[in-house]
C-alpha cells in the first residue's frame, strides 16, 4: 500500500512513460485536480496526486516527509496501480504542486525531506505557489529567503502564476496567494544553475485550474475564498499546456510546444502578463547531448485512466 491515499491518471495506450508527483494545496482534496491529471496524462505522463492529510497546521514539514515517501514507494507500488502495459520510468520522475504544494514542491527538489530521496528528480513545476500568509509570516519550515537567486533546485523549474491570485476575495478576505510570498518571489528566488521559466496567467485566480466540479465544503471553499476569473476550462487548459511543453523539453527532449509559448504567447487559451525565461539557452546546449527524444513525447490524447489507491 502507498504511504498515503493516491489518485494515479495514465494513458491507456502500453509504453513507458515518465512520472509527475502533483501535491495539492492547502485543505484541497487532490482529486479537485482529476480533470487536469487527466489532460496531462493523456499526452504521455503517469500522473501521481497523493492526499497528504485531511487535516494539517500551518507546519509543512510532515508534508514534506510524506511527499519524499510516496517517492520512495514508486519503484515498488506504482507498477500495481497502471494499466496492463504501461510502465513508469522511474529515471524521469518530476514533481509539481499547488499552492502549498508548490512550496512543498520545490522543498523537495530543495533536498529539505528528512531523508534523502530514493529517486532523484529531473524537473519541478510550481503552480502558483504559497509560503505563508505574507512576507515575514510564513509556513514554517521557510522555503522562500528573502534573497534572489538564493534557492538551488538543480533541475529545470517552471513557476506558473496567477494575476488574481495576489488580489483578495472581498473587504475581509486575505489574498489567496499574497504578494512577496507567492510565484514571483519563487521565481526570483531561483539560481542561473539550471533554466527556469515564469509564466502568469493575468485575469485568472488561484483555484482555477480546479476541476469544474468541487464538492463538499472545501470544494465551496475553492470557489468562495480565493478571486477567481470565471470559467476554470481555459486556466485548466493552459497549467496543463504548459506543464505538459515544459516536461516534453526538459524530460522527454522535444522542446517544440515550450518554444512555441516562448515566440508565440499569444496563443495560450489565457491572456499571459509575464513570459519570462531565464538562462536557458547556455544551459540547454550544454545539456543538449543528454537530451534524446523518447516515447514519452508522444502525444495520445484523451486516452488515459484514472486509478485511485
Amino acid at each position: 500500500l502507498p504511504p498515503k491515499p493516491l489518485l494515479v491518471a495514465a494513458p491507456r495506450e502500453a509504453g513507458e512513460y515518465p512520472v509527475l508527483l502533483f501535491l495539492h494545496g492547502y485543505l484541497a482534496v487532490n482529486s479537485f485536480y482529476s480533470q487536469l491529471f487527466q489532460h496531462v496524462a493523456s499526452h504521455g505522463f503517469i500522473v501521481v496526486g497523493p492526499q497528504l492529510y485531511t487535516i494539517s497546521g500551518p507546519d509543512t514539514t510532515e508534508e514534506i516527509n510524506a511527499a519524499a515517501a510516496v517517492i520512495d514507494w514508486l519503484a515498488t507500488g506504482l507498477p500495481s496501480t497502471l494499466p496492463p502495459g504501461v510502465r513508469a520510468d522511474l529515471t524521469k520522475v518530476s514533481v509539481s504542486g499547488h499552492s502549498r504544494g508548490g512550496k512543498v514542491a520545490f522543498a523537495l527538489a530543495l533536498g529539505r525531506a528528512k531523508a534523502k530521496l530514493a529517486l532523484p528528480l529531473v524537473a519541478l513545476v510550481a503552480v502558483d505557489p504559497v509560503d505563508g500568509m505574507g512576507v515575514g509570516k510564513q509556513t514554517p519550515p521557510p522555503v522562500l529567503t528573502g534573497r534572489t537567486t538564493s534557492l538551488h533546485v538543480g533541475v529545470p523549474a517552471m513557476v506558473i502564476g496567477t494575476g488574481l491570485g495576489e488580489l483578495p476575495r472581498g473587504p475581509l478576505l486575505p489574498p489567496c496567494a499574497p504578494r512577496g510570498v507567492s510565484h514571483a518571489a519563487f521565481f526570483d528566488e531561483l539560481d542561473r544553475a539550471a533554466p527556469a521559466c515564469h509564466l502568469v496567467a493575468r485575469d485568472y485566480g488561484h483555484t482555477d485550474m480546479m476541476d469544474d466540479d468541487t464538492p463538499g465544503a472545501r470544494g465551496m471553499l475553492t470557489r468562495t475564498v480565493c478571486r477567481s476569473g470565471g470559467a476554470r476550462a481555459p486556466m485548466r487548459r493552459f497549467v496543463a499546456g504548459a506543464t505538459v511543453a515544459f516536461l516534453n523539453k526538459w524530460v522527454a527532449g522535444d522542446a517544440a510546444a515550450m518554444d512555441g509559448i516562448r515566440t508565440r504567447p499569444d496563443q495560450a487559451p489565457v491572456a499571459l502578463s509575464v513570459v519570462e525565461f531565464r538562462d536557458e539557452k547556455a544551459i540547454e546546449d550544454l545539456q543538449a547531448p543528454a537530451r534524446q527524444p523518447t516515447q514519452a513525447g508522444t502525444k495520445v490524447e484523451g486516452r488515459s485512466l484514472m486509478t485511485e489507491g
